[in-house]
């Protein structure tokens, strides 16, 4: 990529993760990413290499690995001139929300990762020239902890998202909790998927965005009080679903294009356009136990209409979710039966501080690092490779419940359709489509003391502020299926 011969005007502040600022080209589908840092922590240029390096070989060598080929796009690393790095810098500096601002951008390395601009089509040498419409969704945790190790009855009865909602909202991040529940999306019924979505739409937070040729026109882009103005939305996405201009304006109009679109983005989610079945080894919920969540607004509907079965379709194996939530369950565990074991770990590295580099905490994530990861058993044989091995698989299922689902869809005519290209259909139009998953870090090994004492907190919270407000009623529509059974199988 000829950087020298790009002017820094044509660059667009795009967003910012807790260790990285992203920056996305006008005119070409491409985007930069860069670490940032404290002002007060100076990393040189091999560091940073190295710490760049590390993230593109995760993707490269483990991401794909549960996810597949097309799905991820792990990018490459480039060095740009510095007089380029500070003009952009400079450019970008104001449209950073005030919350990003403790951080500063890395400017003297002159290093960054190079990757596609997944708010395009993502269609392998086309070059796609009508509008694009992208949706970003983050799905969160898609199951129910089935570990014997959980102390509070209450997680296997309610998700974590849920529950994290109301601890949310009472520190102030959010003004109310969202309807939206994870299992809902993860289920594989589509009413169960539609409500989750149009939750997601009514109360956006930073788990929806919808981006128009690479601009955000729906979301948050910060922790505030998102409205959602479902007219605006509708009026932008009219040429989309209704190119004609036939239909009507106002409220029925907004309510059919919104139904369109959740009818999209649910088809896109249950397709699979990877014939790969990424890893070697996979974890199966059996949907007859906890594929539900108790305080999802779904099930409390059921409860009011007088049913009270659940249906769970199940996810196409092939599938984009499909494939998140068996990495997810990589997570047997839970953190509670998890922390044990980083425990173990520390005191190790405590007495054999050189090991460090030979256990791979701080990688290479090389392919010898994947194959450590297929080891599911949980018998723990009181070794510190047993205890590591389980580590590093809660990080990989930490990882892929934070990661960001990319739908970017095309109009496309019916003469230029092809089995190449996938295609969905609306009542009035069809289009093509590319989707991507991005935000796959490898999540801290530091992070574990942070988690466990954070799932302490959700859980004491929801306990004595939430489930003692909750009807008793809803507690009869849970009386059958308690159990949850995990089947382990090679494919």
């Amino acid at each position: 990529m000829e950087v020298e011969k790009m002017d820094e005007n044509e660059w667009q502040y795009h967003g910012e993760g807790n260790q990285s600022l992203v920056v996305s080209h006008c005119q070409r589908c491409v985007v930069l990413r860069f670490l940032k840092f404290p002002p007060n922590q100076n990393k040189t240029s091999e560091e940073i290499l190295h710490h760049l390096q590390n993230i593109v070989d995760f993707g490269k060598h483990v991401m794909k690995q549960f996810f597949g080929e097309n799905y991820v796009h792990h990018g490459e690393i480039i060095q740009l001139p510095l007089d380029f790095v500070r003009q952009l810098c400079l450019k970008i500096q104001p449209e950073r929300p005030e919350s990003r601002c403790d951080k500063d951008m890395d400017t003297l390395s002159g290093y960054a990762m190079c990757l596609p601009n997944l708010t395009r089509l993502q269609t392998y040498r086309f070059v796609e020239h009508r509008p694009i419409l992208c949706i970003e969704i983050k799905p969160k945790c898609g199951f129910i902890p089935f570990s014997s190790h959980v102390s509070q009855e209450i997680k296997h009865k309610v998700c974590r998202y849920c529950m994290h909602q109301h601890l949310k909202v009472a520190n102030g991040k959010w003004k109310r909790p969202s309807k939206y529940c994870p299992l809902d999306l993860f289920s594989g019924n589509k009413q169960r998927m539609h409500f989750a979505l149009k939750s997601l739409l009514q109360e956006a937070q930073n788990n929806l965005k919808i981006f128009k040729n690479g601009e955000l026109i729906y979301g948050c882009k910060d922790d505030q009080d998102c409205v959602s103005d479902w007219n605006e939305l509708a009026h932008q996405l009219k040429p989309f679903f209704f190119p004609s201009n036939g239909l009507v304006s106002g409220p029925h109009c907004t309510r059919t294009i919104i139904k369109e679109l959740i009818h999209v983005i649910t088809m896109t989610l249950l397709s699979s356009t990877d014939a790969c079945r990424a890893g070697d080894m996979k974890t199966v919920p059996i949907s007859q136990g906890r594929s539900y969540c108790e305080a999802s607004a779904f099930n409390k509907e059921l409860v009011r209409n007088g049913k009270h079965k659940l249906e769970s379709s199940g996810l196409p194996r092939g599938c984009l979710l499909y494939k998140a939530l068996q990495a997810q369950m990589l997570d047997m565990l839970d953190i509670e039966g998890l922390y044990p074991l980083y425990s173990r770990v520390e005191q190790y590295l405590e007495d054999f501080p050189e090991e460090r580099s030979t256990l791979q905490i701080d990688g290479p994530y090389n392919e010898a690092f994947y194959e450590k990861l297929l080891d599911l058993s949980t018998e723990d044989d009181g070794t510190v490779a047993f205890a590591l091995t389980k580590v590093q698989q809660y990080r990989i299922a930490m990882t892929a419940k934070d990661c960001s689902i990319m739908i970017a869809l095309s109009p496309c005519l019916q003469d230029e359709c092809s089995e190449q290209r996938p295609v969905v259909l609306t009542s009035k139009c069809r289009f093509t489509f590319s989707v991507s998953v991005l935000d796959l870090d490898l999540k801290p090994y530091d992070s574990i003391p942070h988690q466990y004492k954070l799932d302490g907190k959700i859980v004491n919270y929801y306990l004595k502020n939430v489930q003692a407000k909750d009807d008793p009623v809803m507690s009869s529509l849970f009386k059958e299926n308690e159990d949850c059974t995990l089947v382990l199988h090679k494919v």
